[in-house]
């Protein structure tokens, strides 16, 4: 579908990592860039987001030689949950430091604190040169929980709402809910509807044995399940160094979502930081050869919903 198209600009998790092994994959933290029925939307504010922002100051710049007049960038921001390689990016997203840029930010609240507050005291403040407060461009933080959902409409921007909210044939629906399955706060689960198509990101999210029935339901037949899957399950299931209870899928767990959800196609996401462009085509010979609906995500993929 022309209008509903995705673009990975950072697939890792943990930290980002810069070493020539790991070109082909990519370093970036956790961001992906939807653009939908004429909105954009990013998934996480790793530091992927970085590149998003550069393209869009880009297009930004070249939509008129007067600055009065430029095409302002509006976008929406979903983050799945506060951990630092989620938000490293967010502050270096050029366009926050553009007056005219509409932000709008939703995520979840950790225990008795709030999305602005949290993202007040852990990026901005004593981890970056300026206070929330001084960020020059309109940015409206909302904390967003399981009774509700974003609409998005054409030409608006998007509205908080609830699932059952109806929905028109050119509208965009976004749905969520927390999940308890990644440490401390849990992790919001997202999907983006638009036209009988459907996305799910599935980021930060370990799998249960014999299947989650609650994320089962909610990501049933989506056509493109986005699945964390940071570990092979020999790195999880190691005795010396055993990563259960860590909040991360393996890419058996992530294959089992797939099969379970009825998705159409798979993208493995969340790669480990010390996992190198040598093992993972290792682990996407493995994966892939036999199921042309899977695929590894890398920085740059762009894909059709």
């Amino acid at each position: 579908m022309e209008d509903f198209k995705v673009k990975f600009r950072g697939v890792r998790g943990s930290f980002p990592v810069c070493n020539k092994n790991f070109m082909l994959f990519g370093g970036n933290t956790s961001c992906v860039e939807v653009n939908v029925g004429g909105h954009l939307i990013l998934l996480d504010a790793g530091t992927g987001i970085v590149s998003a922002g550069d393209d869009l100051m880009e297009k930004y710049i070249a939509s008129s030689i007067n600055p009065q007049e430029r095409k302002p960038i509006c976008a929406t921001l979903l983050i799945s949950h506060i951990h630092q390689d989620h938000l490293l990016g967010l502050t270096f997203f050029k366009p926050i430091h553009i007056k005219s840029t509409k932000l709008k930010i939703y995520g979840p609240s950790s225990n008795n604190s709030s999305l602005e507050k949290d993202l007040s005291e852990l990026v901005f403040g004593k981890s970056f040169p300026l206070d929330l407060g001084d960020v020059a461009c309109t940015m409206e933080i909302n904390s967003i929980s399981n009774e509700q959902a974003i609409l998005l409409k054409p030409n608006e921007p998007p509205v908080l709402t609830t699932p059952n909210v109806e929905v028109g044939e050119n509208d965009v629906l976004i749905t969520f809910y927390k999940s308890y399955v990644h440490p401390q706060d849990g992790v919001m689960i997202y999907k983006i509807s638009y036209k009988g198509k459907s996305l799910v990101y599935a980021t930060d999210k370990e799998c249960y044995l014999g299947g989650d029935k609650k994320f089962i339901n909610f990501a049933k037949d989506c056509d493109l399940l986005i699945h964390d899957a940071q570990y092979t399950t020999e790195d999880y299931m190691n005795s010396y160094s055993p990563k259960q209870g860590f909040g991360h899928s393996t890419f058996d767990m992530a294959t089992e979502s797939m099969k379970q959800t009825k998705a159409k196609s798979l993208v493995f996401f969340h790669f480990d930081p010390g996992y190198d462009d040598t093992k993972l085509n290792r682990i996407r010979e493995h994966y892939t050869s036999n199921n042309k609906n899977v695929q590894l995500a890398y920085e740059g993929l762009e894909l059709d919903v």
